[in-house]
């Protein structure tokens, strides 16, 4: 029997299948991470982004511009206000959903409709019901008496008003991934905690939790990079402003792009901005994962 060479050892065609996809990612994703890169070191404009080699000065100015600062603290004010609260109501609300209720798919779809809905669409209808005399405002001076803020010109509570708004809007995806992961828990461990006489909150703590534990760390580790990458709420909704109080990082990064013309500095800032994320997913999985029960 004569011995197989490496290429009738292995099936080709299965690689032959995996071209399409493989392309793509390696077009749109590998080859402009590196492209960036060696924007990142180098000066120049929208027609000529290799003008000058300037190493690690774009990496300098990002970081030692206070614009940067202002975008970062206001870019954690936005994680921080954002992802605990949708993590504990999608998990509210996703118990809710898990029983045995009529119209329940109904109820699903409502939850899930904002997130298939354009944020663009979206952060209009939100930017009007916002305003002054709005229907958010009319609807607290009716409850209470008291005029509402004018929410996104008032340095206070523009960011506060961006993050009711993006809890609503990414509620839906969150409350459809903890309900996937309440519906694997075993029901025999259901049964087993209420013959042992435990009640709502201890079977919720002693079973649903350690259970549903992977789950949480999914969505909290996705919920924090796309926290830090929000960008089209503020674009439509404020524009940064007021007095820069919703600058994020990416919409600075927009700006240093699109609107100074300077790629090789937001290149730099997309670099740092990785850098970041990926040191606090790293914590997190670190200080994290531990507690997470897989069996």
């Amino acid at each position: 029997m004569s011995k197989k060479s490496f290429f009738q050892r292995y099936e080709w065609s299965a690689y032959f299948y995996l071209f399409p996809a493989l392309a793509v990612i390696l077009t749109f994703h590998v080859l402009p991470v590196f492209y960036a890169m060696v924007i990142s070191v180098h000066s120049g404009g929208m027609t000529n982004y290799f003008k000058n080699f300037v190493g690690l000065s774009n990496f300098e100015y990002v970081i030692t511009n206070k614009h940067f600062w202002y975008s970062m603290w206001n870019t954690l004010y936005y994680v921080v206000g954002t992802v605990p609260v949708q993590i504990f109501l999608s998990l509210f609300i996703a118990i809710l959903l898990n029983q045995k209720i009529k119209g329940l798919e109904m109820y699903r779809v409502i939850y899930f409709l904002p997130v298939i809905t354009s944020v663009n669409a979206i952060s209009i209808v939100w930017k009007y019901m916002y305003q002054k005399y709005g229907v958010l405002n009319s609807f607290i001076g009716f409850l209470t008496g008291i005029p509402g803020p004018d929410w996104l010109m008032d340095t206070t509570w523009a960011m506060p008003a961006i993050i009711i708004m993006s809890i609503w809007k990414g509620l839906g995806y969150n409350v459809i991934i903890f309900l996937a992961g309440l519906q694997n828990v075993p029901p025999s461990l259901y049964d087993a905690a209420k013959i042992d006489g435990a009640g709502r909150w201890k079977t919720f703590w002693n079973v649903t939790w350690p259970m549903i534990s992977p789950t949480t760390f999914f969505v909290m580790i996705m919920s924090t990079i796309s926290s830090f990458q929000v960008f089209a709420q503020v674009y439509m909704m404020t524009g940064g402003g007021p007095q820069e109080s919703t600058t994020v990082v990416i919409y600075y990064l927009y700006q240093l792009a699109y609107v100074e013309h300077k790629m090789g500095r937001a290149s730099a800032l997309a670099f740092i901005l990785f850098l970041i994320i990926f040191a606090i997913t790293y914590l997190q999985k670190k200080f994290t994962a531990k507690r997470v029960h897989y069996n």
